[in-house]
């Protein structure tokens, strides 16, 4: 139970009522990912990454960046953050 309510609540209509809530939610959270999987299954094309390789068969690698690239992100990363902070002092 959440903090704060105590064990001994005597009003059982009213935790009847919390039950009957939640489980209608539960229904509709059911159907909704009954609807999802049915979607899931028309997909046309690849399989998802997960039914085609196991996670463990595949490792994750990142390629190499060259300097040059390097310095392009950092550039336009600069010029983002020092436009952020001229927006911000101008809102001040």
């Amino acid at each position: 139970m959440p903090r704060g309510v105590r064990s001994s609540v005597k009003d059982s209509s009213l935790l009847q009522a919390a039950l009957e809530g939640l489980e209608a939610q539960k229904a509709r959270i059911e159907e909704q990912i009954s609807q999802v999987r049915a979607m899931l299954g028309q997909r046309r094309g690849r399989p998802p990454a997960a039914a085609a390789a196991p996670a463990a068969a595949k490792k994750a690698t990142r390629r190499p960046l060259s300097p040059a690239a390097r310095r392009r992100i950092a550039a336009a990363q600069k010029r983002r953050w020092a436009e952020f902070r001229k927006k911000a002092a101008g809102n001040q």
